[in-house]
This record gives C-alpha cells, sequence and structure tokens, in this order.
C-alpha cells in the first residue's frame, strides 16, 4: 500500500480539529468581538481559512488559483453550524483526494495580485500538493490567532490546536529526550 501524503493528512487532521473546536464552543463565542485586541470574532478567521481551501478545490478543477479573489461569505463567519457543515464538506473533499493520490500532482497556475488592484498579476506553477503544504501553515497560523483571541474570552482550546506539525514533533523527542536521561 503506498503511503499518504502527510500534507493531505494533516490538512484533514486540521479541519477535524475545526470541526471539533466548533462544536464547544457556543454560538456567541463564535462571533464575539471585544475590539480591544482584535476587531473580529474567531468566524472571520475560519471564513478565512476556509475560503481558502475552497479556491484549492475548485483550481484543482480548472486549473488556477488566486487566493487574493474570495468570495467572503458573511454567513460562514456569523453562523457557527453553517461553518461545521461547510468544514465537513471540505475534509470529503480533501478524503476524495485521497481515492485519487494522481490529482495531488496536477499542476495549478497560482495568480497573486497581492491586493493590488491596479498592478500586474504574477502567476507561478505550483501543484495541488504544494498549495496543500501552504494551506497547512496557514491554516495553522490562523487557529493561533483563534486559540489567542478564545484565551482572551477565557475559553482554553487544547494544547495543540494551533501549533505546527513540526513543533508537535519536535516538541514529543524533546520530551522523550528529557524522560530518558
Amino acid at each position: 500500500m503506498k503511503k499518504k501524503p502527510a500534507a493531505l493528512l494533516f490538512n484533514i487532521l486540521f479541519i477535524e480539529q475545526g470541526i471539533e473546536l466548533l462544536e464547544e464552543i457556543s454560538d456567541k463565542l463564535y462571533t464575539r468581538q471585544n475590539g480591544t485586541y482584535h476587531k473580529s470574532g474567531i468566524g472571520r478567521h475560519f471564513r478565512h481559512i476556509i475560503e481558502h481551501y475552497y479556491s484549492l478545490i475548485e483550481a484543482d478543477f480548472c486549473g488556477q488559483i488566486n487566493y487574493d479573489d474570495r468570495e467572503r461569505n458573511l454567513r460562514l463567519e456569523n453562523d457557527r453550524e453553517f461553518m461545521i457543515t461547510s468544514l465537513k464538506r471540505v475534509n470529503d473533499s480533501l478524503k476524495k483526494l485521497e481515492e485519487t493520490p494522481d490529482r495531488l500532482f496536477n499542476k495549478i497556475s497560482v495568480i497573486s495580485n497581492e491586493g493590488l488592484k491596479d498592478a500586474d498579476q504574477i502567476a507561478s506553477e505550483s501543484s495541488v500538493l504544494r498549495e496543500l503544504q501552504f494551506l497547512i501553515s496557514h491554516t495553522v497560523h490562523h487557529y493561533a490567532l483563534i486559540g489567542l483571541i478564545l484565551r482572551t474570552h477565557g475559553f482554553n482550546p487544547k494544547d495543540d490546536f494551533g501549533v505546527a506539525p513540526s513543533t508537535l514533533a519536535h516538541e514529543k523527542r524533546k520530551e522523550s529526550v528529557e524522560k530518558a536521561s
């Protein structure tokens, strides 16, 4: 049996972490904004994350991705249950990639205008697999912010929420060495 790419497995894991977290919190906490440390609730970060996944899923079919050109669907950031359902659909799409691993190597043209409307759009060649690698760091980054926001509201997510896989592996190795000595 062929090994599954870690990038795909970690993306599935992180989406499942997001679902688990959202099932633990209230609707009020999902949309709450305190304005002191942040201008938005965690819903806005979740929307941003999932819209990047939507961009990749669509790109797998059309061959072109532009992370700057997103819908910015406000329902995703204001409706926790809708977000949970949406994350489950994204996870289903990622799991379908497990069934057709050759698609991971499909070429994608990544377009970026870096948010500048009048600038020339720059395209770079990538692949579904490379973009999944990008989405790991992107998702972990936003999960770390979500964790911080939740802590300002008195909710503590699990210790591994918003922590990069490499950091978790490093901490595990360090812990093993310390126990052995």
